[in-house]
């Protein structure tokens, strides 16, 4: 037998490392309600140790899995930027002014529009859709419970607003992992996106407008959305020109800056205008870019919206892109994915 052949795995053999990544993925997640990393890490031992048994050296599995990482390093890179600037964003006022002026737009004539516009602009200020559905959508469901509005067509503009919002913002996880794994680039991904979001966006604006017709002569209730703008206009300086920083970072991107400086620029940007527009010290900003942002307003709409971003906060997402590259970085070393496909 030669050397080829030797280190060639049999089918039945190379489904095994696969077969327990499933099992052990689904036991984690539905039945211990656990993260994915530990399987993953798993799963590359077992996949490890049969190409051992194989013929494959240490050496060789080692340099499949940093190959596999060494892929994605410019998306590790980008999300961990991503996390900075998230803190530093929130701590200058833009997130919580991007927030503030998408409330203003509320009007019980255009509320389901509104609603969906709304989410939008908060999902990818945050780059989070759960947070967007669970604090400002929760406050718009009052809104719409007390115009009359049907819960379900609210609900379902809140969730059209918002992962519309956290499929096409950078700052969101999993908009920085889908490019990581395919090997492109972040803003590259997002601008192929818009061919295939933009024309469902717009259907589902048109027939929130029809329906909102139905509902134009309600009496706006909106205690909950009024505590939000009165929260944020005490704990921030809000100004209009603190929406620049998306725009240059927006622009930068249409002018097919590298995402890596774009998004570097953004957070510097954030940092300058924290000093400036809100009195943060240095060690406040440095410390927001690092551990995010803690808002301590007493409002938990506010506090869980805006209590979020810095460096750490994107490290179980970087965590899961190295496991998982690991896993798959051995199967290609060893020729078994080869031998599946």
């Amino acid at each position: 037998m030669d050397k080829q052949e030797k280190k060639t795995i049999p089918l039945g053999i190379a489904l095994i490392p696969v077969l327990f990544l499933i099992l052990s993925l689904s036991t984690a997640i539905i039945i211990l309600k656990q993260s994915p990393h530990i399987p993953l890490i798993l799963s590359t031992g077992v996949a490890a140790i049969i190409a051992g048994f194989y013929g494959y050296r240490w050496s060789e599995i080692r340099e499949g899995m940093v190959h596999g990482i060494t892929l994605a390093m410019g998306a590790i890179l980008i999300l961990m930027i991503v996390g900075t600037m998230i803190g530093t964003w929130i701590l200058g006022g833009i997130v919580p002014s991007m927030i503030y002026y998408g409330l203003q737009v509320l009007s019980p004539s255009i509320f389901l529009v509104a609603t969906m516009i709304i989410c939008s602009i908060v999902s990818l200020g945050t780059g989070s859709s759960w947070s967007t559905a669970g604090t400002v959508g929760v406050a718009l469901i009052g809104v719409g419970q007390g115009l009359g509005i049907p819960v379900a067509m609210v609900a379902g503009a809140i969730i059209s607003g918002a992962y519309f919002g956290d499929k096409m913002s950078p700052l969101s996880d999993t908009t920085n992992l889908a490019p990581a794994v395919a090997g492109t680039d972040i803003f590259s991904h997002i601008r192929h996106m818009v061919y295939t979001v933009t024309p469902g966006y717009i259907l589902a604006l048109g027939i929130y407008a029809l329906l909102g017709t139905k509902f134009g002569g309600g009496q706006l209730e909106s205690g909950n959305i009024e505590l939000i703008l009165k929260t944020l206009t005490q704990q921030f300086h809000l100004h209009w020109l603190l929406l620049l920083p998306p725009v240059l970072v927006i622009l930068m991107v249409i002018k097919k800056v590298p995402p890596l400086p774009a998004l570097l620029g953004g957070t510097i940007l954030g940092g300058i205008f924290a000093w400036l527009g809100q009195g943060s010290s240095l060690r406040q900003v440095v410390e927001a870019a690092y551990a995010g942002f803690t808002s301590q307003s007493g409002v938990p709409l506010v506090d869980d919206l805006l209590s979020r971003g810095g460096l750490l906060s994107m490290m179980e997402t970087v965590a899961l892109i190295i496991c998982a590259l690991s896993f798959g970085g051995v199967m290609e070393r060893t020729r078994m994915l080869e031998v599946l496909a």
